[in-house]
């Protein structure tokens, strides 16, 4: 049993425990009862405090961090700022991010006091518990620490279980147990994963053969297999990017991912083809995923609406391998984990068919499947550069007097990306619009961060603090595509960007003042037509109109430069885009607020199957 010494704190213990994690960062918004431990913090100097506007932004900016880093923190004040990083953990529960949240409450003193006369100070509840409550419905382990003495090993069982997991924690500190003393950090924290046994070896080898089953069940017309594999978020979540590039690369199976794992892995893999997300999936990927593809093979995704698109259910002719187990049809294999099915499966696939044996021209087979010719050069080179090129700049006169569409908008930036860039870049999506438009940018593995499942809207805006911050990513300039509807939500979250330097670029997609996804979910014959004569908008989706891009002008310092700009046109477009290729130009200095005007009628190409048409919605401008 290991000692205790004044040597070290409930503070310092917590303190050495995060900094072992490779936390370099921890967000939050200050209160008395969290300042020791902040103190105690600076002391160390191993890890740097972020004050953020609001706690909901620092749980914003840690969920990003964790995603790249593989776990973060947030710390904040009881009840007041706990309640308000409550949707941010909750969203890190849904979509299995390991973060910590620390709450700093009221001292054991002041607890006694309730206790004995019902005396309530500033942030108390008359239920004790009642944070904890709360914190156990979207966390895998909460404990309240009111004993110094318990203090290591109720933190250590924690941050097990948040890495074990790949969930959130919390941790409820009692503020005069910061300077208490405890023992000193002993064995290192480590992920503590599901052991493997025979019976999962067994269960294992079952799924494999049922999944290679399925295959030949499922050929094509001329007998040969057709299997596409769906990578999903569960890849990057547990860090089987290069197990997944193993698969594909050893039998040559195309591959598409999910909305969530977009990026996942390098998308210039000639076994990508692109990002599969139901009815809203580009053309192309649709007709390989579904009409070429005989059979699916879903690799950690998930099947929620975003994923699917429009579509409610999946086939007898999938495999999904999520959530510890695998379905096969109609079959499921419980306790298989991801981590022991793709190289078993890699190896089945190769062993059948031979190394590169899945093999094919996708892009040509799925148009000649459908009876179409292809006149010209095929396959996935062709449909990449069909992507990239749609955003190259033109000549013509007219793109000065061009709107800005947003398929214009994304196909311009995708050119960017692919052709005039030459940093590395990380995007940043918010929901709505902003996620459909950007899923179909090609980028490199790692260079996207979305909020697929939770989708609470002005995640982006904190998440890019913490993109930006993670060691893995910290070359990285953020971009982040938000809407203006999301963008209220967390404006505040730019002062973060400008205090800390960051030379983020914040397209705030500004419809008219309008939130356009809700607008399409409940009522989407608003958009039947251009011009939307013969519908009104519904009275609650209109916001209030904001100058998004003078905000700049509040955050910015003598020190802290921060810019905005309004562009409408697509010559404007172009012109930023060149700006930003310059290092010596001032809208490079810091933040950059882009206010995007759109006209309130226009929507994503991909968001076509929700609005009843006689003709097809064009490609865009650009």
């Amino acid at each position: 049993m290991t000692a205790i010494t004044h040597g070290c704190t409930v503070a310092r213990y917590l303190a050495l425990r995060l900094a072992e994690l490779g936390i370099t960062h921890l967000f939050g918004v200050p209160g008395n009862h969290l300042g020791p431990f902040l103190t105690t913090l600076r002391a160390e100097g191993a890890i740097e405090w972020v004050g953020t506007p609001t706690e909901g932004g620092a749980g914003q900016a840690a969920d990003a961090y964790a995603r790249v880093h593989g776990v973060g923190a947030a710390a904040v004040t009881y009840s007041v700022g706990a309640f308000n990083l409550l949707n941010a953990c909750g969203g890190a529960y849904v979509e299995q991010v390991p973060l910590v949240a620390i709450n700093a409450s009221p001292p054991y003193e002041q607890w006694q006091n309730y206790r004995a006369l019902g005396l309530l100070t500033s942030h108390m509840s008359p239920r004790p518990e009642s944070n904890l409550d709360v914190y156990r419905q979207v966390t895998v382990d909460a404990q309240v620490i009111s004993n110094p003495g318990l203090a290591p090993a109720q933190i250590d069982a924690a941050l097990t279980a948040c890495l074990s997991e790949r969930r959130p924690v919390y941790l409820e500190v009692m503020e005069d147990l910061w300077d208490e003393p405890c023992a000193e950090p002993g064995e290192p924290i480590l992920r503590r994963e599901r052991p493997f046994s025979a019976r999962n070896q067994l269960l294992l080898d079952h799924a494999v053969n049922a999944i290679l089953t399925l295959v030949e069940e499922h050929a094509g017309p001329d007998g040969t297999p057709r299997p596409i594999v769906w990578a999903g978020e569960e890849i990057d979540r547990f860090r089987l990017g290069g197990q997944l590039t193993d698969l594909v690369e050893g039998t040559g199976v195309p591959f598409c991912t999910t909305v969530g794992a977009k990026a996942v892995v390098d998308e210039d893999l000639p076994q990508f083809h692109g990002v599969y997300n139901g009815h809203a999936s580009h053309p192309d990927v649709h007709g390989v995923f579904k009409d070429w593809a005989t059979c699916r093979i879903g690799l950690g995704a998930w099947s929620t609406s975003k994923n699917l698109g429009g579509e409610q259910c999946v086939g007898d002719d999938w495999v999904m391998a999520a959530n510890g187990g695998v379905s096969v049809g109609t079959s499921y294999f419980p306790d298989v984990q991801l981590e022991q099915l793709l190289p078993a499966l890699q190896d089945a696939l190769a062993k059948r068919y031979g190394s590169g044996g899945l093999a094919a021209d996708y892009y040509a087979e799925a148009h000649a499947h459908l009876g179409e010719s292809v006149d010209r050069p095929a396959g996935l080179e062709q449909y990449r550069a069909s992507l990239r090129t749609s955003g190259s700049r033109s000549r013509h006169a007219e793109r000065h007097t061009e709107r800005l569409t947003y398929d214009g908008v994304f196909d311009r930036i995708n050119h960017f990306l692919g052709h005039e860039t030459r940093q590395d870049w990380t995007v940043v999506s918010d929901a709505a619009f902003s996620l459909i438009g950007s899923m179909n940018l090609s980028l490199s593995a790692g260079g996207f961060l979305s909020q697929v499942s939770w989708l609470s809207i002005g995640w982006s805006v904190g998440a890019a603090t913490g993109a930006a911050l993670a060691p893995e990513r910290g070359h990285a300039r953020p971009m982040v595509f938000v809407g203006d509807g999301a963008f209220q939500e967390t404006c505040q979250e730019i002062s973060t960007h400008t205090r800390l330097g960051l030379r983020s670029v914040v397209f705030v997609m500004d419809n008219g003042h309008f939130y356009g996804i809700e607008q399409m979910l409940v009522h989407p014959a608003y958009y039947a037509d251009d011009q939307g004569a013969s519908h009104d908008p519904d009275f609650y989706n209109v916001l209030h109109p904001w100058h998004y891009d003078r905000l700049a002008a509040v955050f910015a310092g003598k020190e802290t430069p921060a810019n905005g700009i309004t562009i409408a046109h697509t010559s404007e477009l172009d012109d930023l885009l060149t700006r930003l290729t310059d290092p010596a130009d001032p809208v490079n200095a810091g933040p950059l607020l882009v206010r995007v005007r759109l006209h309130r009628h226009d929507y994503p190409r991909a968001m076509a199957y929700k609005v009843k048409v006689n003709h097809p919605k064009g490609t865009g401008n650009g």
